[in-house]
């Protein structure tokens, strides 16, 4: 008989030491320390967000008054689509490590929890994913694995868009990177890398590994978001088609995730995106897109943040 646990061992186990405190006699109140550094966290957050667009501000107004408000409009529902295939992908990981999540809880500690972008250093949105995760009762372990595994993911589609997209002649270059992120998405290799950092940190090892199902459906999701990143950059910069736009973004992007230290990728992102336009847009046209670009994905954050904050709020009432 098999004696793997189940999603629904786990999530009992997860509820039944949630209410040790309350089966003691303890109120289930949440520290005040704990609550004062959560909205702490998100307070800087948004800081760091409107900073973001504040220091721009020259720039982006040039750049927006070359937009309709229909092409703004159409390329902010696109990021948010991108941001919903992106979280979907989270949830979809952390799922088959074993926590599944509802949807709108599970959209309020990715949406919220990735505000941390936008604060210097990388540790920020993994902290508040794996604090606003404990709550839901899944393991801090759990929360970081879903979250790390996010990028080889986010790397192996996006290049392989760029590459399909592109044309190969002039970014077969990137081909180089496809076997070691292949070799990265093997789930026998996560759980073995997942495995031997655990044990390094002294954690209790994952109750259940991530499997080719898992990692080929979070595969999906991550094709789907940048299919819809795409369609933003094509609502502000339309001269290249629609296939260009969706590699310009992925490529640009993949750039940006590199830079673990820069705050979301910033400046990376756009010297990149403004060098892979070059062909199809002047260097201020390319610049303004790059600009427009970012603003979008900024009020993209904070609207999904926002948003999923008040249904899971609207839940829990």
């Amino acid at each position: 008989m098999s004696t793997e646990p189940t999603a629904e061992s786990v999530a009992a186990n997860g509820d039944s030491e949630r209410s040790d405190g309350a089966a003691r006699g303890v109120p289930r109140r949440r520290p005040v320390a704990r609550r004062l550094v959560r909205y702490g966290f998100l307070a800087v957050a948004l800081a760091f967000g409107g900073w973001a667009v504040a220091r721009e501000w020259d720039a982006v107004v040039a750049g927006f008054s070359r937009l309709s408000w229909a092409a703004l409009a159409g390329s902010l529902v696109a990021v948010v689509a991108a941001l919903l295939g992106a979280m979907l992908t989270w949830r979809t990981l952390l799922a088959d490590l074993g926590s599944p999540l509802p949807a709108r809880p599970a959209a309020k500690v990715f949406f919220v929890g990735q505000l941390g972008k936008y604060i210097p250093g990388a540790v920020w949105p993994v902290l508040a994913q794996m604090e606003m995760g404990r709550d839901l009762g899944v393991p801090r372990s759990r929360s970081a694995a879903a979250f790390f595994l996010m990028m080889p993911i986010q790397l192996a589609t996006g290049l392989l868009v760029t590459l399909v997209t592109l044309g190969w002649d002039r970014y077969g270059w990137l081909l180089l990177f496809i076997p070691l992120l292949l070799v990265l998405l093997e789930p026998k290799v996560v759980n073995a890398v997942i495995g031997y950092a655990l044990r390094r940190l002294r954690r209790e090892p994952l109750e259940r590994p991530l499997t080719r199902r898992g990692m080929l459906t979070a595969l999906g999701w991550a094709l789907t978001g940048w299919l819809a990143y795409g369609v933003h950059l094509y609502f502000v910069a339309p001269q290249g088609g629609l296939l260009f736009a969706v590699g310009a973004f992925a490529l640009s992007w993949c750039l940006g995730i590199l830079t673990f230290v820069i705050p979301a990728g910033a400046g990376v992102r756009e010297v990149a995106m403004v060098a892979v336009l070059a062909p199809h847009l002047e260097s201020g046209a390319a610049i303004a897109v790059a600009l427009s670009s970012r603003i979008v994905i900024i009020v993209g954050d904070l609207i999904c943040a926002g948003l999923a904050g008040i249904a899971a709020r609207r839940d829990s009432v």
